[in-house]
């Protein structure tokens, strides 16, 4: 398959066909001059070919926050959207937009405010191959939305591994969602590749152990020796271990954030065609990372930001682990990494 022309807008139009991109909607592609040129005209032509009107916005880069932009996916975007008003209403007026910006705008309330508007938004920055192989179906829709119904009609969520992670989550009240890849309603946002459920828990506590082979994101790096994390009322308290504890130490404090070292959400993954390994075989500014935040059967949790705790934070970590068992109520979510 040659993902560099044709068959990288072919890829797009099935994309957009799980979208329910229609004949008369109107499409925005969003982009910088950074983004992928191919996937602007891929899109374009996709979305044209479905019978959209199609328009292009191309803002200008630059982050509001001091820190590198390589697909982290912990940033608020790009500042001349936040900035500028007119782009804003334009994004708002449209059925659905799609994203193709470095950062997106996952933790900024102005996606929000378009979401609101009534348009979807669909999130695409990784490697065209990881796109071609996560490429999602309707059925990861009925599996994703069980997920959310799982935790919602449940209390606590227990974390366990081999390697000492023993940690209690808080379900209620948690408002529990998901990513299946692909946004085919109003108002919704979805990031193309991704198949998980996520919830935002008020209050969690125990102990987490991430050893040798968890991923650390946006570093995109494997953990080498073990870390130890205790968990008090949701925050981490203390933090042991090798070199690699000394790093994250580092980075909490040198963040100067008052909820860097608060967890933020967490889940598990459902992608079944996410690769672990994925993260060592590209360039970190070609990927986001979603194979190893979707990687099915994975415990994913992040710090920093928490919108129904009002923490406003950019210290985004996200934190993929393999070898869990989950247990939600006394449903067997995962066990030993594995999804049951």
């Amino acid at each position: 398959m040659d993902l560099t022309g044709v068959d990288l807008m072919r890829l797009f139009v099935r994309e957009f066909e799980l979208c329910k991109v229609s004949p008369g909607e109107h499409v925005i592609v969003l982009s910088e001059p950074s983004s992928r040129t191919d996937y602007v005209a891929a899109a374009w032509g996709a979305a044209q070919q479905l019978g959209a009107r199609v328009a292009s916005i191309v803002a200008p880069s630059g982050s509001p926050i001091p820190e590198p932009v390589t697909h982290t996916g912990s940033g608020p975007g790009l500042q001349s959207v936040l900035d500028n008003h007119v782009v804003q209403d334009a994004l708002k007026g449209a059925d659905m937009v799609i994203d193709l910006t470095r950062e997106g705008f996952v933790h900024a309330p102005v996606q929000s405010e378009i979401l609101s508007a009534g348009t979807r938004i669909l999130f695409v920055c990784d490697a065209p191959d990881v796109l071609a192989r996560n490429m999602p179906s309707e059925a990861d829709t009925e599996r994703v939305e069980a997920a959310a119904e799982l935790i919602k009609a449940s209390r606590v969520m227990k974390v366990t591994s081999e390697a000492g992670t023993d940690l209690a989550v808080d379900l209620v009240d948690s408002h529990p969602g998901f990513q299946k890849g692909f946004v085919d309603r109003p108002g919704k946002w979805d990031h193309w590749p991704s198949t998980m459920v996520v919830c935002w828990p008020m209050s969690s506590s125990g102990t987490i152990v991430l050893t040798a082979g968890d991923i650390l994101l946006p570093f995109k790096e494997y953990v080498q020796n073990d870390i130890v994390l205790d968990v008090v009322d949701g925050r981490i308290e203390g933090i042991s271990g090798g070199p690699d504890a000394t790093r994250l130490q580092q980075f909490f404090d040198d963040s100067d954030d008052p909820w860097a070292r608060s967890l933020s959400h967490m889940g598990w993954g459902l992608m079944r065609t996410a690769n672990w390994f994925a993260t060592a075989m590209y360039s970190k500014h070609e990927i986001m990372g979603m194979d190893a935040r979707a990687f099915a059967g994975n415990f994913l949790w992040s710090t920093g930001p928490h919108p129904f705790l009002g923490h406003d934070s950019f210290a985004h970590l996200d934190i993929a682990m393999r070898g869990c068992s989950i247990l939600v109520d006394d449903t067997a979510v995962t066990k030993d990494g594995k999804l049951v």
